[in-house]
């Protein structure tokens, strides 16, 4: 079953009943998906920024921008206007994709997996976890990735509270880490 049809037909009911909210608009859901790859090397090699874009858009199927310094920072070498970071931003159809591949095909395959931390969420109903290699996804073959860099996820809700959003994507099928080593949900109390 496609992550968006289970939201549909599974979380939404789920949500009303465990939030006590009636009115379907008033419940929290995915509003987009922000994937982040930065690194110092592209300051001295532009080819470099390049790669990390062909494995973002593997990953993604979605061409990333190149972000830019902004300002100068002497004590890293950097000026304003060097390559730092891809980054894509993913809405609808490709960002409920994305969320099942990472969840059912990409954690799995992250070396003594637990589970992912609890930790990520800012306060606002998002959370952000980082990957270390960019070679869980199925999608990059290992023989051409030339370097293991990371990445930082970032789901972007309209949940108010961290609560929200953890019950949104504890829904989902995202494994958050239990302190008893399983993963499923943290118990709050």
């Amino acid at each position: 079953m496609m992550l968006r049809e289970k939201y549909s037909k599974e979380v939404v009911p789920e949500l009303k009943k465990r939030l006590g909210v009636q009115n379907v608009l008033a419940l929290p859901r995915l509003h987009k998906v922000v994937i982040n790859c930065a690194t110092s090397e592209g300051i001295k090699d532009i080819k470099v920024m390049d790669r990390i874009s062909q494995d973002l858009a593997a990953i993604t199927g979605q061409k990333p921008i190149l972000r830019r310094a902004k300002k100068d920072i002497a004590n890293f070498k950097l000026r304003k206007g060097n390559p730092v970071a891809c980054s894509v931003t993913l809405r609808k159809q490709r960002m409920y994709e994305f969320l099942n591949r990472l969840i059912n095909i990409a954690l799995p395959r992250v070396r003594d997996f637990r589970g992912v931390s609890v930790k990520g969420f800012d306060g606002n109903g998002n959370y952000s976890l980082g990957l270390k290699e960019q070679i869980i996804f199925p999608e990059l073959v290992f023989d051409n990735v030339d370097k293991t860099r990371g990445m930082t996820v970032t789901i972007v809700t309209t949940a108010k509270t961290n609560e929200e959003c953890k019950t949104l994507l504890e829904l989902l099928g995202m494994p958050f880490y239990r302190k008893d080593g399983q993963r499923g949900a943290q118990s709050t109390h």
